[in-house]
């Protein structure tokens, strides 16, 4: 059932988006990425360190990254400094290269872990 437009009601609501800001968000500044960094270092979150490097490093969805196995990224104990992966949402493979921030810090989190 649709709204009529002769309805008082419907001539005087606001619409969803209204103030609102729709579209593509901004990037991150540099210094909002470290401060970023600095709080997870702070907190003793290795974890969720690595995984903020590794999504700056890649652009990748959050999906794709989350999917991720440590073996599209570690092989024979180094991080590898540049990794493909294929995107879930497109299909397509996307190469990418881990800066030395990144690769410490999945190092970091492998280590503290434990296991292979």
């Amino acid at each position: 059932m649709g709204l009529s437009e002769f309805d008082p009601e419907v001539r005087d609501r606001r619409p969803w988006n209204a103030d609102r800001y729709i579209g593509a968000k901004r990037a991150l500044k540099p210094q909002q990425v470290w401060a970023i960094r600095f709080w997870l270092d702070r907190e003793r979150r290795l974890r969720d360190r690595a995984m903020f490097d590794l999504a700056i490093d890649s652009k990748l969805r959050g999906c794709d990254i989350v999917k991720m196995k440590i073996g599209d990224l570690v092989r024979g104990g180094q991080v590898l400094s540049r990794a493909i992966v294929v995107q879930q949402k497109t299909g397509r493979p996307v190469q990418f290269e881990l800066l030395e921030p990144a690769r410490a810090s999945i190092l970091a989190w492998l280590e503290r872990r434990g296991g292979t």
